[in-house]
């Protein structure tokens, strides 16, 4: 649900969420990206740090430069509609991602058909035939979670974690589809593997995909995937970007 105004709720003394509703929904989504491109566009003196998410956004503030009244009265003047209503909620870029969901490069994949009452094959078909939305980064860095999931595929989390998923895995849990950057345990299912660097120190950007950008996947085989794996580990930009707007 969105709310018609936002919400302003304290993290701690020195940190504040800017809630604009309560799932994961474009528009909401669109109103948080919003919010933090007008802040970084004019930061207020003392504001630190803006953190979107996939409903709210989190700041982070020097109490002793800015006082919590102070600062949501100057995000409550950027809130007007000539400012963040009036702007589009579609994306301004799209990027396609290769993706590999050979057995190989998709170690949860034939668990997760299973679960799902399907084969591998449609399982990878409808996955890579969806169109995502890019919501936020999180968990660790370049982890990249997308709304956009096929409801044919919504599966429920593990209920243990399993072990490390490979560097570019391809998850899927609960409702969302996600990119992960580097090793780490998780509770979501490794459906298949991009050769693309999520996240890279020597790239600026290092984030390769931005908070709202369309996101497809495009089909690869495992041949393809080493090939444009070793380009991608000579610092090449595997994926491809396309301007929308």
């Amino acid at each position: 649900m969105e709310y018609e105004a936002p919400r302003f709720l304290d993290c701690g003394e020195a940190a504040l969420s800017v809630e604009f509703g309560d799932s994961v929904d474009p528009a909401i989504n669109a109103r948080v990206l919003a919010l933090d491109e007008c802040l970084r566009a004019a930061m207020p003196a003392g504001l630190r740090e803006t953190t979107p998410t996939y409903r709210a956004l989190f700041l982070l503030y020097e109490p002793l430069e800015i006082s919590r009244d102070a600062l949501i009265a100057a995000i409550e003047g950027l809130l007007g509609p000539a400012r963040i209503e009036a702007r589009a909620s579609q994306p301004a870029v799209r990027w396609t991602i290769p993706c590999c969901y050979d057995a190989e490069f998709a170690e949860d994949i034939g668990e997760a058909a299973g679960l799902l009452g399907r084969s591998a094959q449609s399982l990878a078909q409808l996955h890579a035939g969806a169109d995502y939305r890019a919501y936020m980064y999180g968990f660790a860095p370049g982890w990249c979670y997308l709304g956009g999931l096929p409801d044919a595929l919504a599966i429920p989390r593990r209920t243990s974690p399993r072990g490390l998923t490979p560097q570019g895995a391809t998850l899927i849990g609960g409702a969302l589809s996600l990119i992960a950057a580097n090793p780490m345990p998780t509770g979501w299912y490794v459906i298949g593997r991009t050769p693309e660097r999520m996240f890279a120190l020597d790239r600026d950007p290092p984030f390769l995909i931005a908070p709202g950008d369309a996101v497809r996947f495009e089909l690869i085989d495992a041949e393809t995937f080493r090939t444009l794996d070793a380009r991608a580990l000579a610092g090449e930009t595997v994926a491809r970007r396309e301007t929308l707007k």
